[in-house]
């Protein structure tokens, strides 16, 4: 059997019709296929690879780790210098209350720490999150996914979980002194790109410090400089009691964070002792990759060029079928009709040498998170791939 037979028959699969690629190379903003194929890549990962694939600082900070040590014990028992190293950078670049990291595989289990973290440290159970938001597919996690598709197939859920409509200030009301912490995307990226008012986030933090409930907001995807700053609540002037990051946190190596206060992250110490733990949480090679990825982002200032390419991707994404394009910085979305509008769009794009997907609560819209370091001329060259795919659909 070819690798695409074996492919569909031993790896687990999550849908009917996965895309299948078989990739065998990547690098910067380019993707080649078994053939020999080239793609250019517009979703990198999932913002995952926001300094692009294998961008040789990182490849090199993973070598030399892998010289020294993979896994020695399970996360926060022994001083390994990748995880503190990252933490400690990571923490100069955040505000002062935000200076304990504890490190996860991924950015759902950020969630689920986060959470327990929030219900241990207040005394509370209640938890709300907001309809059409997405943290990760864990229990826990699916608990407070905002959509009722994602959620019915594997009830009984959470208890203790409420839903509210983001960006109202009306629904404000139901956060109370029963509520351990509200759990909020700085914009909805699976809703296809929700940017909420800076008047709703700050009314947002006066209610969760009025009621003593801690806000959580989730960076997974827009944090590292995929929103045009390196941190998406530094747009709108709040500072949220716990910081949730995944995806890039590990520079295309598996690592997510809920980051928080040393007096709130304590708690997790005692009573019980181990109050959170992982094996795998905070991998030396992924810390060691993700400290390097991040200091490329700062060194090379690519954050600083997000949002003039933010810019020509808009000038350039104009086409009658188009409804609408939403976005911050390089987290867009394209509106068309109709999801099978939609699909056969994507589905020409890959085969023109364009690899894009779509969302998970706006199948309508067209994912475009390309690498930050993504050049002006691959940007001109997949916008017209798109216009073509569209011409053609």
């Amino acid at each position: 059997m070819n690798q695409r037979q074996l492919f569909l028959q031993h790896v687990a699969q999550t849908s009917d019709a996965p895309l299948a690629l078989e990739i065998v190379k990547a690098e910067g903003s380019t993707l080649w296929d078994v053939d020999g194929k080239s793609f250019i890549d517009l979703i990198a990962g999932i913002s995952v690879c926001n300094i692009g694939h294998r961008h040789p600082a990182v490849t090199e900070a993973i070598k030399k780790q892998v010289d020294q040590y993979l896994h020695l014990l399970v996360y926060g028992e022994l001083v390994e210098t990748p995880q503190v190293a990252y933490a400690h950078h990571l923490a100069r670049y955040l505000p002062r209350s935000l200076n304990a990291v504890y490190f996860t595989n991924s950015g759902a289990e950020a969630t689920e720490g986060a959470m327990k973290l929030a219900k241990r440290y207040t005394g509370r159970t209640q938890i709300i999150a907001f309809n059409q938001s997405y943290h990760g597919s864990t229990q826990g996690a699916l608990s407070i996914i905002g959509d009722e598709y994602w959620r019915n197939a594997y009830r009984p859920l959470l208890p203790g979980i409420l839903h509210l409509n983001y960006n109202s200030f009306s629904d404000l009301e139901h956060i109370d002194t029963s509520t351990a912490c509200v759990v909020a995307e700085t914009v909805q990226a699976e809703r296809g790109i929700v940017a909420p008012s800076n008047a709703w986030m700050q009314a947002l933090r006066k209610k969760c410090t009025e009621t003593g409930c801690l806000l959580v907001l989730d960076e997974i995807q827009t944090g590292f400089g995929r929103t045009g700053s390196l941190w998406g609540f530094e747009q709108i002037q709040v500072i949220p009691d716990i910081v949730l990051l995944g995806k890039a946190l590990g520079g295309g190596m598996p690592l997510g964070a809920f980051i928080a206060d040393q007096k709130i992250m304590r708690c997790l110490t005692g009573n019980p002792v181990l109050g959170h733990i992982t094996t795998f949480g905070g991998h030396p090679v992924s810390c060691a990759a993700g400290l390097a990825a991040l200091k490329v982002l700062q060194e090379e200032n690519i954050t600083g060029s997000v949002k003039e390419k933010e810019k020509l991707f808009l000038s350039l994404l104009k086409h009658p079928q188009i409804k609408t394009v939403r976005s911050s910085g390089l987290l867009i979305a394209v509106e068309f009709e109709s999801f099978k509008k939609n699909k056969t769009i994507i589905d020409l794009c890959i085969e023109a040498g364009a690899l894009t997907d779509w969302f998970l609560f706006a199948p309508q819209c067209m994912r475009i998170a390309p690498p930050l370091n993504i050049s002006d001329e691959e940007i001109v060259k997949a916008c017209g791939i798109i216009i073509d795919a569209i011409d053609k659909a």
